[in-house]
């Protein structure tokens, strides 16, 4: 049995295409020539570089005329390394067919080639893979639709649990299991599998265990099987056990729905002292004086908790929270997913045109408060920007510093930055150096200071900027050049530097 990391997702990822759907399109005209067609194209990428190793993320299909190809069997071990599903290559106008020794070259290392006609351009096919994947992704987002419905009327029957592991099973194809604490069945549904895969399944569970901040789930594979269990978040150390003989894209987002369900259909009923909590917690985030809130509140320590991120769906909320260890949150603002052109590439230079995985949907920024003794550990989709232990009359400058730590993961892209106490910033005040970072930043526009943290964190590094805000890096230098402008100073001064990286924040 293998086991790995999987939290489970609030909306399902895109769908890869697979190179055999690509080539079905008889209109595209497209041959293969070496390697397998089942490999799954993840994105389109295409390069007239002599070594695009440095531009390319993995998985994606990598699209050429061969203008600087001096070496094909150098230039196909690059790509190899560089994990690019499939090499397409375009005959005319640099070569009338495609490079025998390319197609040797592709066929020792398994790289799948295919030969682009010259009747069709390499934007046709960046559109087929496109269309491909929205139609892909559509599929998923109604089967994920679907059995969330189906879910939630089964959380409305006279027996819930069961009937959420029913609907569960029925819409995976495969067996939902309610595991104890001592790995013992408390509740099945679906068709039964291996005994070894029931193991299996237990011991994923061990894994995930029931202490707070622990891992949200795992996944592995066993008897043919693929596996995953998902602590749930109730504070009883159950987990929910899935067992299938295929894994989609959307799978995860069922589960997670079905997480969130069986974590308050099974969680105990909370106490008079949670709900006076809970009311302290809502009254100091109004403007109540830190004093009348710790009256209320436990002495602690507490820890603040700033998060961004999700996709907008009230379950990326609920299952941070619960992932946490926590019902002590709140939520500042989500959005819905946004509809966006998938043809476009924003901020990608000719002849590098990339095309990025994401559904386009804008974060959600949460605050929580925690426990102390409660870890917070990072969170796949989120920024997390955590504060100091606290007592519970100084929880307005731990949300003070959850908001930096915060700031600082993103511009950093780190899932989770810890507050750091100490340094030349506390020996300011912050009234005035927030008054200074006001003035000293007015002529930035937003998108430009996000542009100037990431490159003042990232210590000037053009590539690495672009990576960490996924543009060109000719638009990170274009952008540093209109900050130098707009702001009047020398960014190669490290006195400047300084100064904007304290006024950023």
């Amino acid at each position: 049995m293998t086991t790995s990391p999987a939290p489970p997702a609030s909306t399902p990822p895109v769908p890869p295409v697979p190179l055999a759907a690509l080539l079905a399109r008889r209109d595209l005209g497209l041959r293969l020539l070496a390697g397998p067609e089942d490999v799954p194209l993840h994105w389109v990428h295409t390069s007239e570089m002599a070594d695009p190793y440095p531009y390319l993320l993995g998985g994606e299909l990598l699209m050429t005329a061969g203008v600087q190809l001096a070496d094909p069997a150098r230039y196909v071990e690059r790509v190899a390394e560089a994990g690019a599903a499939a090499l397409a290559f375009g005959v005319t106008p640099v070569y009338d067919t495609v490079p025998a020794e390319l197609v040797e070259a592709c066929a020792r290392r398994g790289l799948p080639l295919l030969e682009v006609p010259p009747r069709t351009p390499f934007t046709a096919v960046a559109r087929a893979v496109w269309r491909l994947m929205a139609e892909a992704r559509l599929h998923e987002l109604r089967r994920v639709t679907e059995a969330q419905r189906s879910l939630a009327t089964a959380a409305a029957r006279p027996a819930p649990v069961p009937a959420v592991l029913g609907a569960l099973a029925a819409r995976l194809g495969g067996r939902a299991v309610l595991l104890a604490p001592d790995g013992t069945e408390s509740a099945a549904a679906g068709r039964e599998v291996p005994a070894e895969a029931s193991r299996a399944l237990r011991d994923l569970a061990g894994v995930l265990g029931p202490r707070p901040g622990g891992p949200a789930s795992a996944s592995g594979e066993s008897g043919g099987l693929r596996l995953a269990a998902y602590a749930l978040g109730g504070g009883d150390g159950l987990t929910l056990g899935v067992a299938t003989e295929r894994r989609d894209p959307g799978d995860r987002t069922i589960a997670g729905v079905a997480v969130v369900l069986l974590s308050l259909l099974t969680a105990p009923h909370r106490g008079a002292d949670a709900a006076v909590r809970d009311g302290a917690l809502v009254r100091l985030l109004l403007g109540a004086s830190p004093a009348e809130a710790a009256a209320a509140l436990d002495p602690g320590p507490w820890t603040v908790v700033h998060a961004r991120g999700g996709d907008g769906t009230p379950f990326a909320v609920a299952d941070l929270a619960a992932s946490l260890g926590t019902a002590l949150v709140e939520t500042e603002g989500a959005t819905g997913a946004e509809e966006t052109d998938p043809t476009a590439a924003p901020g990608k230079a000719p002849g590098e045109a990339g095309a990025a995985r994401g559904s386009g949907a804008a974060p959600a920024s949460v605050r929580l408060l925690l426990p102390a003794s409660s870890p917070a550990t990072a969170r796949p989709g989120w920024f997390l920007g955590v504060s100091a232990p606290a007592a519970a009359g100084d929880l307005p400058a731990a949300d003070r510093q959850a908001a930096r730590a915060l700031r600082r993961a993103e511009a950093t892209r780190k899932p989770l930055v810890h507050h750091r106490p100490g340094g030349l910033a506390s020996l300011v005040d912050p009234d005035e150096a927030a008054a200074h970072a006001r003035t000293l930043l007015a002529p930035l526009s937003e998108p430009l200071r996000e542009t100037l943290r990431a490159w003042l964190s990232l210590h000037g590094n053009w590539d690495r900027t672009a990576v960490a805000l996924d543009v060109h890096r000719n638009t990170v230098r274009q952008r540093i050049t209109r900050c130098a402008a707009l702001l009047d100073r020398d960014l190669d001064d490290p006195d400047v530097r300084m100064e904007l990286w304290f006024a950023l924040g």
